[in-house]
């Protein structure tokens, strides 16, 4: 994490800043996986056993509702909101990353460099 965020605020180069940004970001997102991370827990599945439409085994599914709560208690279920969360994090940083490339196209076109301190020396100079 600190490597991303060390490239970030250390380089003049706007491309290198995004990297670093980039580098930033992944670390953040696998610290959160790992954080979502049980040791020994499953995924939550709904696993159906039969149809539950009106075939008239209303006792039978109520039981199964209750063995499986009965059930539920003794396994450990890991909490699949982290990894759904950062799989949108994974596509905005994609997102945040394309539009800031473009974004370094067009202040090249216009500047002719990327790097920082000149672009900020020729617009003091205009």
């Amino acid at each position: 994490m600190m490597v991303g965020f060390y490239a970030l605020i250390s380089r003049d180069n706007l491309v290198k800043k995004l990297i670093g940004l980039n580098i930033f970001q992944t670390s953040v997102i696998m610290m959160y996986v790992s954080f979502g991370k049980i040791s020994g827990g499953t995924a939550p599945i709904l696993i159906e056993s039969g149809g539950h439409g009106g075939d008239g085994h209303g006792v039978q599914v109520a039981g199964d509702a209750a063995h499986a709560i009965r059930d539920s208690a003794e396994i450990l279920y890991s909490n699949p909101i982290p990894h759904v969360l950062m799989l949108t994090a994974i596509v905005v940083g994609v997102a945040t990353l394309a539009l800031g490339l473009s974004l370094v196209v067009r202040i090249n076109e216009a500047y002719g460099t990327i790097e920082e301190d000149e672009i900020t020396r020729k617009d003091n100079a205009a």
